[in-house]
């Protein structure tokens, strides 16, 4: 009975998402229910083989051991950085994210640009794209769009399909920006394994499986979101479905791969770094004005605080996006009780960024089931907020000018497609779980 619950909570979820798609799209006539279909029919599939088929769950499983031992090479340069000047015996969450997180992506950005010097990325990327293409008959640039966005991340992934961006219609351009939204980025990937899974490998293992699941998933998700958002209006010729993936190198020569990596990643781990720190301490003073002044003054903290039966400390931010997405969180699968608590994680997502939010599930994991857990984590794995509005659009524009009218008129809707992929991977994940 109770999975039978769980499967019509499901579909109740994904109607309600794809009804607000479809709500939202340029052309409702011209959605393309056969692809829609085929998209979803993908996510499910590759869903229920990697959570519930032994042999696949094991081979993701040794995917993602593999990246779990990457991560301790990471710790090997740290250490050598480090303990000439005695900084390794620092302890807390200081050691645990400036020493441990933040050059974990410095070294997965050089790791990466390495493999995409040699191919290797393009290869993954093109066999993806293959599967896609052919379940879904996407043109060959939309394709290999979602496979680097799955691999490479937003920024990059544009890179790989450049030839042909200038030539794009709206209906591309809508299908590689949700792409980038509702994907992650290899070393944030990382960084996101060491946040959730601690010092404790088995955690790290679980965790690196569910979202490297997360991100593969969301890839025909993404599709099926800007495909309502933004039906192709023309007919799809064979020569355009080709795979041909720009030969583009990310150096001259593999040492100057590295380092481009590298300097790349030290310049997202500053801006990562920076960015919790200042959005921190605004939900701070936020929160002091909200609780101290507010809360206090109206009562509502005592109320709160019953009433959550103290998983909120009083009435904040945070309490806030709990309350407005806790039927988002619902209609993901999550138990009710728990719905206020993964409703502020979601909220945070989309206004700061996933980063954030998922810098604050360490602390809120003990408070919630299991389930509500890795719901959580595939809902948020994404790079759908508002900031990466402006990335994507000045990256995109910058390698094709003549679409930045496009890029500003969809941007918007764009991002919110990509959070309702990342919610229908969830959903599927909810369900499958």
């Amino acid at each position: 009975m109770e999975t039978i619950l769980s499967i019509l909570r499901g579909v109740l979820g994904m109607s309600v998402m794809l009804g607000f798609l479809y709500l939202l799209s340029y052309n409702r006539k011209a959605v393309n229910w056969k692809l829609v279909g085929s998209g979803l029919l993908l996510q499910i599939v590759f869903g229920f083989l990697v959570l519930r088929v032994d042999i696949i769950t094991d081979a993701f499983g040794k995917i993602a051991d593999f990246f779990v031992v990457l991560l301790g090479f990471t710790n090997a340069g740290t250490e050598f950085l480090l303990t000439p000047f005695g900084l390794d015996s620092i302890d807390g969450a200081f050691n645990n994210f400036v020493f441990s997180v933040l050059p974990t992506i410095v070294f997965f950005s050089a790791l990466t640009s390495m493999l995409y010097y040699f191919g290797v990325l393009q290869m993954i990327t093109k066999g993806i794209a293959w599967v896609m293409s052919k379940t879904m008959k996407l043109t060959g640039a939309e394709s290999l769009a979602a496979a680097a966005n799955v691999l490479i991340g937003q920024t990059e992934a544009p890179l790989v399909i450049k030839p042909y961006l200038e030539g794009m219609s709206r209906s591309e351009i809508m299908c590689l920006m949700v792409g980038g939204f509702a994907t992650i980025a290899g070393s944030v990937f990382a960084a996101y394994i060491n946040f959730l899974g601690g010092d404790d490998i088995v955690l790290q293992q679980k965790f690196a499986r569910h979202l490297l699941t997360a991100s593969i998933m969301s890839a025909p998700a993404a599709i099926v979101a800007a495909k309502i958002l933004y039906p192709e209006d023309r007919e799809i010729s064979l020569e355009a479905q080709k795979l041909n993936v720009s030969k583009e190198k990310s150096g001259s020569n593999v040492l100057d791969a590295i380092t481009l990596g590298a300097t790349d990643g030290f310049r997202l781990a500053v801006n990562v770094g920076v960015m919790l720190l200042v959005f921190t301490a605004f939900v701070a003073l936020i929160n002091y004005i909200l609780t101290e002044w507010v809360g206090s003054w109206t009562g509502l903290n005592d109320y709160v605080l019953t009433s959550t039966d103290g998983r909120f400390a009083g009435f904040n931010f945070q309490y806030i996006l709990g309350q407005i997405f806790a039927p988002i969180a619902w209609l993901l699968g999550v138990p009710w009780e728990d719905s206020t608590l993964v409703g502020q994680l979601l909220g945070m997502k989309t206004a700061i960024n996933e980063f954030y939010a998922y810098a604050q599930l360490p602390d809120l994991k003990d408070l919630m089931q299991e389930k509500s857990l890795i719901i959580t984590t595939y809902a948020l794995c994404g790079f759908a907020n508002f900031a990466s509005v402006g990335i994507q659009i000045g990256g995109i524009a910058s390698l094709a000018p003549g679409q930045r009218t496009t890029l500003t008129q969809i941007a918007i809707k764009a991002m919110i497609g990509g959070t309702i992929a990342a919610f229908l991977t969830a959903i599927i994940a909810g369900v499958l779980i």
